[in-house]
């Protein structure tokens, strides 16, 4: 729902090691997105889903909402790629319009909620 990114619909996928609950998910965005904490193949800077950082008894909807959180703030200190890490600190204003513009022309259609 963030301006920078509420254009479009971005697909991802969480993926479960066969070690899970032991061994912590991978989150990867599969739709191209202007953000410093996704780097060009989708991999996800989320310290949730770290091994140093992975709790057994982390559930997925808190992964999901992790994500989500990282995706609608993006954050210089969760970093990916520093060139937009630097540019979101220094130039705000040319990474939102920057963040909105590929959205636009990446995301995919987002479909409302039917209403009841």
């Amino acid at each position: 729902n963030n301006p920078l990114y509420n254009a479009g619909a971005f697909r991802f996928e969480l993926t479960f090691s066969p070690h899970h609950p032991l061994a912590p998910p991978r989150a990867t965005i599969r739709t191209s997105i202007y953000h410093p904490g996704v780097d060009p193949q989708g991999q996800v800077c989320q310290p949730l889903t770290s091994p140093e950082h992975w709790e057994p008894t982390t559930r997925a909807v808190q992964v999901l909402q992790d994500l989500l959180w990282l995706l609608e703030n993006p954050d210089p200190q969760r970093v990916l790629r520093q060139d937009l890490a630097r540019e979101l600190q220094d130039h705000p204003q040319d990474f939102m319009r920057r963040a909105e513009e590929h959205t636009r022309r990446y995301a995919e259609p987002r479909h409302d909620p039917p209403t009841l």
